[in-house]
């Protein structure tokens, strides 16, 4: 379920993107950033154990970070409306629950083995 909210983070993310004229790299960043949330959890989830997996969950969560602050920062310059920065905000709030239940979850049954 994570996942599919991630992949949903980084369509929209892509979509402004394309919108956006100037400010290539900051862009290709966020891009970057954005698309590494799904990719980390995903390849953490093919690992072996569920130390690796954790230790992805951690850098998809970082990944949101970044994003979220590239976001903020366009959103400074005017590139990015109040409406389309509360979207995005909140859909990252809401990953970050979802990742940080998770990262919980597989710390249990860590513990657990």
């Amino acid at each position: 379920m994570v996942w599919q909210k991630a992949i949903e983070f980084t369509k929209i993310i892509l979509a402004l993107t394309n919108e956006i004229k100037g400010h290539y790299r900051l862009l290709e960043q966020l891009e970057a950033a954005a698309a590494s949330v799904p990719q980390n959890i995903a390849e953490g989830k093919g690992r072996v154990s569920t130390k690796e997996f954790i230790h992805f969950l951690y850098i998809s969560r970082g990944s949101l970070y970044e994003a979220i602050t590239v976001v903020l920062l366009l959103h400074n310059i005017n590139l990015i409306d109040d409406n389309k920065l509360e979207e995005l905000e909140g859909l990252g709030i809401e990953i970050t629950k979802m990742l940080n239940s998770l990262i919980s979850k597989e710390r249990k049954k860590l513990l657990a083995d």
